[in-house]
């Protein structure tokens, strides 16, 4: 296989049920470069990158490598031809070891005695680009960054000289994702090519040589990032100026809405993942809940909620006991939640969009009548969400699945905003989503505040944590090392805080 030195996609166009998700697009990319592909959810970034991965088939338009064309028909072509591709949800056998994770995607993998046979070879890559990995290690067991880790193991075996990178950060620590680019500009500098799929205006200046623009399907623009900024690309991508600081007013809190007394909870593992946990939340208010993942945020989110349950303590809404009641009950004393996993807990992928877009509701009078579903009122209320929240999707009728990570978690926050709840239990409800995107969710939570509701924020995005944020709230394992007010002084050792460094309780 002869090493890529260059790469261009010619006029490549790919359309869906009639709706254009790429139109004639040209995309170049050298040898030692990274390239960032920057756009809005749905704008066909990931649908142009799984054409180049041999997932998708374009409808015209061709691929050329050193000048020349080259068919690719499968990912396993792909790889043939020197291209790697790590997606944004990662492709792993949770219940296997890493070693047998990259026997198992390795296209030299031998028959017989698969593992000691490739592990000098794997411990050659690990040692060649600087990051550690446990073999031995089951796949559950490690961290986001890890996981990613084997993904690109695994693409760097199988010969790629080419890695597409899918959104990569979204899952990362802010650690983990200094260290992901640290790995890069390694590969970089050993003449490596990297295309580099974001909606996050910072990663883009930071790693990319170059960045291209895509929006609703068609390439905007192109530019060096040494001779654009945060601004200009924004405008670009969402052909709208963009305000980055969002202005949060000052509201007197009112009665209290949440309270939290003492509670115990386990993890999946059946260690206590919360430990005597106390706090309350008030109408207009936002309470921040800030640290590294896995300290407990996902299993709090899931206590209040009903998903998980509470050991020992107790949770009230409104001074209505919700402990250990059923997810059902917890959302008619007007609670919503915008769960961590929304593939797994917010959506039902197999499903039209108007049917997960009253998830839970669907029993409300003004949905159900008779024990029928009001199926022409539930269609309405879909179109209407769709177009509040630009929700991109062909039509109500498409299956929820089929829509971009971005676009789901739209439609979801729409649908759990609708109801006007009294507590919003929201964990990283920005995640995934572009600039645009994420300001308008970001003023409608602020929305909520001022309407009275009250809000749990779980966010790894401190800048997210302290721009909307009235208290906030550092958990490092299971307990708080801090509840203190956005503007108290002490926020300045966060970091410290969030390292179980320094303890403010």
């Amino acid at each position: 296989m002869k090493k890529i030195k260059s790469l261009e996609m010619v006029n490549i166009s790919k359309s869906f049920q009639g709706i254009f998700a790429n139109k004639n697009l040209n995309l170049q990319i050298k040898s030692g470069e990274i390239l960032g592909l920057l756009g809005e959810n749905g704008a066909g970034k990931t649908t142009l990158m799984n054409i180049l991965y041999g997932l998708y088939q374009p409808d015209s338009g061709e691929i050329k490598i050193n000048n020349k064309k080259i068919e690719i028909n499968s990912p396993v072509a792909s790889i043939e031809h020197g291209i790697g591709m790590v997606h944004q949800h990662f492709m792993l056998i949770q219940n296997h070891s890493v070693i047998e994770n990259i026997a198992l995607g390795y296209k030299d993998t031998p028959f017989f005695f698969p593992k000691i046979k490739i592990k000098e070879k794997i411990l050659e890559f690990s040692k060649k680009f600087n990051f550690p990995i446990e073999l031995s290690k089951k796949v559950w067991q490690l961290s986001a960054g890890e996981q990613q880790r084997i993904e690109i193991i695994k693409a760097l075996l199988n010969g790629a000289d080419l890695l597409i990178l899918d959104e990569p950060t979204s899952v990362l620590t802010p650690q983990e994702a200094k260290e992901l680019f640290v790995i890069l500009n390694d590969m970089k500098k050993q003449g490596h090519m990297i295309i580099f799929i974001s909606h996050k205006l910072n990663e883009i200046m930071e790693l990319c040589d170059r960045v291209v623009v895509l929006r609703k399907g068609e390439i905007i623009g192109s530019t060096e990032t040494q001779k654009t900024d945060k601004k200009s690309l924004a405008k670009m991508m969402i052909g709208r100026e963009v305000i980055f600081n969002i202005k949060k007013e000052k509201i007197e809190k009112g009665e209290t809405v949440l309270n939290v007394d003492n509670i115990n909870v386990v993890d999946d593992k059946g260690l206590l993942a919360l430990k005597n946990i106390s706090f309350n939340i008030h109408e207009n208010e936002i309470l921040g809940i800030a640290g590294v993942a896995g300290n407990g945020q996902k299993e709090l989110a899931e206590a209040i909620t009903g998903i998980r349950k509470i050991t020992t303590g107790s949770v009230t809404i409104k001074g209505k006991d919700i402990t250990n009641i059923s997810p059902r009950k917890i959302f008619d004393q007007g609670v919503s939640h915008v769960p961590e996993e929304r593939i797994k807990f917010g959506i039902a992928p197999g499903l039209f969009l108007y049917d997960n877009a009253i998830l839970k509701q669907h029993h409300l009078d003004k949905y159900s009548k008779n024990s029928f579903l009001q199926y022409d009122k539930i269609k309405t209320h879909t179109k209407n969400l769709i177009k509040k929240f630009n929700v991109s999707a062909p039509s109500i009728n498409t299956e929820i699945r089929n829509l971009s990570g971005g676009n789901i978690q739209k439609l979801i926050l729409g649908r759990e905003i609708s109801e006007e709840p009294s507590l919003m239990v929201a964990s990283h409800p920005t995640y995934g989503l572009d600039v645009g995107a994420t300001q308008y969710l970001r003023e409608q939570l602020l929305k909520i505040r001022k309407l009275g509701g009250a809000i749990l924020l779980f966010s790894e995005d401190l800048d997210e944590i302290f721009e909307l944020c009235d208290r906030i709230a550092i958990l490092f394992e299971g307990k708080f090392t801090g509840i203190l007010d956005a503007d108290d002084k002490r926020l300045a050792d966060i970091g410290l805080m969030m390292a179980g460094s320094l303890n403010y309780v």
